[in-house]
């Protein structure tokens, strides 16, 4: 009898996969803040109009964000990411018919509501094929796609910009979703149908989950009830506005404060985000270790968030030092922390809720992100014009600790709770 074609770890692979989607979410996403200081000075925009199109991104990314997380529980991961990705990809390929700031922003938008539905999609690909000690690492992976993306696209985006032209570049960069998709459409299906897996793999996976209720997914209004929903929505409401902080400004605050041409962005923009994919990976190691080790997950996590809550500060330091190398390392400490914290934070809605309503939840996370990001956005706009970057990366420094205050109140114990098919009582009462 002729053996069956198998793949040892194919969990991994699945996580590699999603590692790959992100990284190039991020090449896509970056490519209009790198060109910044070029697209700023053929469109003449002050840092008030340039907001504009991390708001018009933002917008699109929070109407999208808890709707991609109900659509992918509703059809399923594989049909979701193929829904996400065909949206981004086409919509950064349009941006280089973008004439002038009206159409560059209804691109950004449509870009924000491809990509936002990577997020759950990737939550709740790791709530179904990885067990609950590897899901902090699994997701640290997919996030680190974020960090490598970040690191990635500052030299390759300022070489293609040098070499083809911008236009080129975004239909270069957009045109890798589609080969990311070709890939995946090929590769993944759920770990209980897949022909790859091992027996001693699907074991793993199926066995070390708590038995899943039946029912369809929870309404949005009943998961309000929780208070583990509001734990991550506002630990998301209040902590990601730093990471996008340094996402979008980050070249702009490098060219008109610390006098970096757009050479020297490339040369050293990837140093802080390195550090963050140095963060995503040590949080998501630190407390699957511990996990291991016999501390709860409540434990683990709270340990793990805490402490990256604590380095977050450090771009307060940033912006009042005279060493431009030594600003870019503080802020890498930022980002060190930022990653983290959120490696643990999206990996809640999996320790807490059953595989489906983890979708969900991660993306209503994701639309409080979004929302104050947006406000945080117009406000830095407004601030640089009027005042300069000092108390913005102030009061984003301030944001960590606040975060970590609120979720561990919110969240008195990270554990499995379980949800009745019929919701009639007002949240979890432990």
């Amino acid at each position: 009898m002729k053996r069956r074609f198998q793949v040892p770890h194919l969990r991994w692979w699945i996580m590699g996969l999603i590692f790959l989607a992100t990284l190039i979410n991020y090449l896509d996403r970056l490519t209009v803040s790198i060109l910044a200081p070029v697209i700023r000075e053929r469109l003449h925009l002050s840092n008030v109009e340039y907001a504009t199109l991390g708001s018009s991104f933002l917008l699109g990314y929070t109407i999208s964000q808890g709707l991609s997380g109900k659509l992918y529980d509703q059809i399923g991961t594989r049909l979701g990411f193929t829904c996400s990705v065909v949206v981004w990809s086409v919509a950064s390929m349009l941006h280089a018919l973008a004439r002038g700031l009206g159409s560059l922003n209804l691109f950004r938008f449509v870009l924000g509501l491809g990509e936002a539905g990577n997020w759950p999609g990737a939550a709740k690909t790791a709530a179904e094929w990885l067990p609950s000690h590897e899901r902090a690492f699994g997701l640290a992976v997919f996030n680190s796609g974020a960090a490598i993306g970040s690191v990635l696209a500052p030299p390759v985006i300022v070489w293609m910009q040098y070499r083809y032209g911008w236009q080129t570049t975004f239909v270069a960069t957009g045109a890798l979703g589609f080969v990311w998709l070709a890939i995946w459409l090929i590769v993944y299906r759920p770990p209980e149908l897949h022909p790859w897996m091992t027996a001693k793999e699907r074991e793993l996976i199926l066995c070390s989950k708590p038995p899943q209720q039946q029912g369809s997914p929870i309404p949005w209004l009943s998961l309000f009830r929780y208070r583990q929903v509001w734990a991550v929505v506002m630990g998301r409401t209040l902590v990601d506005p730093i990471w996008w902080l340094y996402i979008l400004w980050l070249p702009e605050y490098l060219n008109k404060v610390r006098g970096f041409s757009l050479t020297q962005i490339g040369l050293f923009a990837w140093i802080p985000y390195a550090a963050a994919d140095l963060g995503s990976l040590t949080g998501g190691f630190a407390a699957g270790v511990l996990i291991r080790r016999g501390w709860s997950i409540d434990q683990a996590r709270k340990t793990v968030m805490g402490i990256a809550a604590l380095l977050m500060p450090a771009g307060i330091l940033a912006v009042r030092v005279e060493s431009p190398i030594m600003a870019l390392a503080l802020i890498g400490v930022v980002l060190f922390g930022f990653q983290a914290w959120v490696v643990n934070l999206q990996t809640m809605p999996s320790d807490i809720f059953p595989d489906r309503s983890v979708g969900a939840v991660a993306g209503l996370g994701g639309t409080g992100s979004g929302i104050s990001t947006m406000l945080c956005t117009i406000a830095t706009g407004w601030t640089v014009d009027h005042y300069s970057y000092t108390p913005v990366l102030t009061a984003a420094g301030l944001l960590g600790p606040l975060g970590a205050i609120t979720v561990f109140t919110l969240c008195r114990k990270i554990e499995r709770i379980e949800l009745p098919v019929e919701e009639k009582r007002f949240g979890n009462k432990s």
